[in-house]
């Protein structure tokens, strides 16, 4: 499913790929920590939830999804409108699996990924602890991809842009604490996109 979303979407390149792996290597580092008390199983759902973020988007119209220029206002609503898509369409397709923790992680990941910690996020405007934890992580794995990925209408940003805007960022878009664990795994978050280097899955193809 998110190899069809890619295949769609001309300015992902490989980043569900890229996501998924970031993903993994945040959620292990979190779970050897003390402040955050989730079950195995739960963060085995965090990242099985990441390639199914952007799901919703199979819901968008390829004159927007496409689009090779700035969307226009009402274009941009459209846009948005995959969050709330992407939640319904987890909830249907993954109905008969037996794990509901998985199907309810995967449904609020693709829900609210957009939500911003200040409220100003989108589908529903929830704001701090009330953006499930699942999209909180989301949201920075998210967003630091989009910023140092080469995308049709921009050059990728360098690592260290990227990371700042995150550090600016934090307690307005970004959960504060999840946000300087996120930083603190710089060393290891850029090693893991070099080693995308020369293959499909590369930021800057």
């Amino acid at each position: 499913m998110a190899a069809m979303i890619e295949s769609r979407d001309n300015s992902t390149g490989g980043h569900i790929n890229r996501t998924t792996a970031c993903g993994a290597l945040f959620v292990e580092h979190l779970r050897t920590l003390e402040d955050y008390n989730q079950s195995e199983n739960y963060w085995d759902a965090v990242v099985n939830s990441c390639p199914l973020h952007d799901l919703g988007k199979i819901g968008v119209s390829d004159s927007i999804l496409k689009k090779a220029s700035g969307l226009k206002p009402w274009e941009y609503d459209e846009m948005k409108t995959h969050a709330a898509k992407g939640a319904e369409i987890v909830k249907k397709v993954l109905a008969d699996v037996d794990d509901k923790e998985f199907v309810r992680v995967a449904t609020n990941v693709a829900h609210y990924h957009h939500e911003k910690y200040d409220g100003s996020g989108y589908p529903d405007h929830l704001r701090g602890e009330q953006i499930p934890f699942e999209a909180r992580i989301m949201a920075l794995v998210d967003v630091f991809d989009a910023l140092v990925s080469q995308r049709y209408y921009k050059e990728p940003m360098s690592y260290d842009e990227a990371f700042k805007i995150i550090h600016d960022e934090r307690g307005s878009h970004f959960d504060p604490h999840l946000s300087k664990i996120f930083i603190s795994l710089k060393p290891e978050i850029i090693s893991l996109y070099e080693s995308f280097n020369g293959t499909d899955y590369s930021r800057k193809s």
